[in-house]
């Protein structure tokens, strides 16, 4: 099993700040476009003090290794599901419909000083023979790149 554990800072913001830009469909949008996938849905439903954040994201493969890009075609569709107990907690989980790829783990916001600290902590999970490790690789690059696009993009909002 291969692990991915990220930290995203925003500079200067509350968790109000961050909670209601992740609540945001908007900001959820531009993250999106900013990643350049070929389509996007985003459902965000509020419940109590937490929300269902579920996104599907179509991406192209181009750049994809030649043994993974076999296995996932031209273009993948990403779901995710941003389970938020609370507006500090969630579980996140990914899975590519139809392939054998599967990343779930928590999320945490806390705020650190004059700075809000979004932890994340997935394992990938691929059951694939010989190859499962690579892709699980390949996945952990690609979801780490992901998230650093969606944290630019949130310091970009936050500052506007």
């Amino acid at each position: 099993m291969t692990k991915l554990t990220i930290d995203l800072i925003y500079p200067g913001a509350t968790i109000d700040q961050v909670t209601t830009m992740l609540a945001d469909q908007t900001f959820r949008e531009e993250v999106a476009t900013r990643q350049h996938v070929l389509g996007t849905t985003v459902t965000i439903t509020p419940h109590g003090t937490g929300m269902t954040v579920v996104q599907e994201n179509v991406h192209a493969t181009a750049g994809v290794p030649g043994f993974a890009k076999k296995i996932v075609g031209e273009s993948t569709t990403i779901h995710s599901v941003e389970e938020w107990s609370t507006p500090t907690e969630a579980m996140l989980e990914i899975t590519i419909p139809g392939k054998p790829g599967h990343l779930r783990g928590p999320i945490s916001l806390s705020q650190q000083g004059d700075d809000v600290v979004e932890h994340i902590d997935l394992e990938i999970t691929v059951n694939i023979p010989l190859i499962g490790n690579k892709i699980a690789g390949v996945l952990e690059n690609l979801i780490g790149k992901a998230l650093k696009k969606e944290n630019q993009v949130g310091r970009q909002w936050l500052a506007r």
